[in-house]
């Protein structure tokens, strides 16, 4: 998520689409971050007009656990904000592997490369500073998770990129495809909400892949490659 995703879009239509109590539950249960990962997430609350565009827990977990049942070595974020996510992601890369992310905006980019070069795994992470579709065209890949938390009407535009650069049992994880619940609200006709609207249909129609949307945070559309047999 990004301040120019917020800018655009009506906030009084967003709706929290899990209970409190279930959020809360839920985070009890989950393991905590890394004091790397806390002290990150601490400072972006105090320094960030948008806190909430910083990763989850809940989602960096499910992450690195989907690391782990691949073995994944070579990773890229697309939206670094300050950096929670792609820190946690270089927590469980093994050594020799790399995450690379990519961030736009220069003053939430100093935050995370202060916390990267602190990090014992800063080493495993290069940050890119442009635009994500340019910058996309120039990397070679593959890649085995690729994460996509930035600008939604540009969702589109990412995928169609990265389907190539995704490895044979590679997964992609599209962030906020419940978008607070606007997508299905007919009164949300921002650009931003359109463009998870598109996204999520343009993945559904894709003969390429299969596809998950699963409730956890604000929606996580889980997309792999339809290999030979897949039902």
């Amino acid at each position: 998520m990004t301040t120019e995703d917020i800018r655009g879009t009506d906030v009084s239509l967003m709706r929290p689409q899990v209970s409190a109590e279930a959020e809360h539950y839920a985070d009890t249960y989950t393991t905590p971050p890394s004091a790397a990962v806390a002290a990150l997430l601490e400072e972006t609350q105090r320094v960030t007009p948008h806190p909430i565009m910083a990763g989850g827990i809940k989602e960096a977990r499910l992450l690195q656990g989907l690391m782990r049942l691949m073995n994944a070595r070579s990773v890229l974020e697309v939206g670094t904000f300050t950096g929670a996510t792609a820190l946690a992601i270089a927590e469980a890369l093994p050594d020799g592997g790399r995450v690379t992310t990519i961030e736009m905006d220069d003053s939430v980019a100093s935050v995370a490369k202060r916390h990267f070069d602190a990090s014992e795994h800063g080493n495993k992470i290069e940050l890119l500073l442009g635009d994500a579709r340019e910058i996309l065209r120039t990397l070679d890949g593959p890649f085995d998770l690729i994460f996509i938390d930035a600008l939604k009407q540009q969702y589109i535009e990412y995928y169609d990129v990265l389907i190539p650069k995704l490895s044979e049992r590679g997964v992609i994880a599209a962030d906020n495809v419940i978008w607070f619940g606007l997508p299905w609200n007919p009164e949300a006709t921002d650009p931003e909400t359109e463009g998870v609207r598109a996204f999520v249909e343009h993945v559904r129609s894709d003969p390429r892949t299969r596809q998950v949307v699963l409730t956890v945070g604000d929606g996580l559309m889980l997309i792999w490659p339809n290999g030979t047999g897949s039902a």
